[in-house]
């Protein structure tokens, strides 16, 4: 259960896996339509890129970021940066991106960062532990936007059973307390589930606190 500090709104997860918290449906259309609006203007500032990882390889997946920090990665490794790869300081987080945190973190403190992954046809995200950040105490919040994904849930280290489930257009989800570094990634998106995007796909932000 997660209580807004802004508006003291108490809201419930509908799903827990492995700790994981899962609020279907949280947002709706107009509220998706207006996010998806904002981020067009983030990327108009800083447009998505596919990172090259350590292994000589670009990602699947597209990115770029929002707030103080984006998130990058190189030949040397993965790594937050105070500007995008083309010298422009990141756009700020938006304000209705930010009551999504308020909302369901229990977070005290504001995220800093803003990762934006764009998924077109066959894109997908290993399974991987968010553990970038200095402060674990800080939840992890991601927002789901078009296409259905399947989120693939493990465990807190390399190896065992895990669980999945399709995450819709508006469905918002809390990694925090022990479920905070559990391995998870997207296997795959279900290509033509929404009609959010244009052009299909989908949109994942993640929200994270950096220092």
């Amino acid at each position: 259960m997660r209580k807004s500090r802004e508006q003291g709104v108490t809201v419930q997860p509908t799903v827990a896996l492995r700790g994981v918290q899962v609020f279907q449906g949280l947002l709706d259309r107009g509220q998706q339509e207006e996010i998806l609006q904002e981020i067009r203007k983030i990327v108009a500032h800083a447009p998505l890129f596919s990172p090259m990882t350590p292994y000589g390889r670009p990602m699947s997946v597209q990115m770029t970021s929002a707030g103080q920090f984006g998130w990058v990665s190189d030949a040397k490794g993965y790594k937050y940066a105070r500007k995008h790869p083309n010298g422009n300081l990141w756009p700020a987080i938006p304000l209705n991106v930010l009551d999504v945190w308020n909302k369901v973190s229990g977070a005290n403190r504001a995220p800093e960062c803003c990762l934006i992954n764009l998924y077109r046809e066959t894109a997908k995200m290993g399974l991987h532990q968010d553990r970038d950040e200095a402060d674990f105490q800080q939840p992890v919040v991601s927002i789901s936007l078009g296409d259905e994904g399947l989120f693939r849930i493990g465990n807190t280290t390399r190896g065992g059973k895990t669980e999945s489930i399709w995450l819709k257009s508006g469905d918002v989800v809390v990694m925090g307390g022990e479920a905070r570094l559990v391995y998870h990634g997207i296997d795959k998106t279900r290509a033509g589930s929404s009609t959010l995007l244009s052009g299909g796909g989908r949109i994942n932000l993640t929200l994270r606190v950096v220092t």
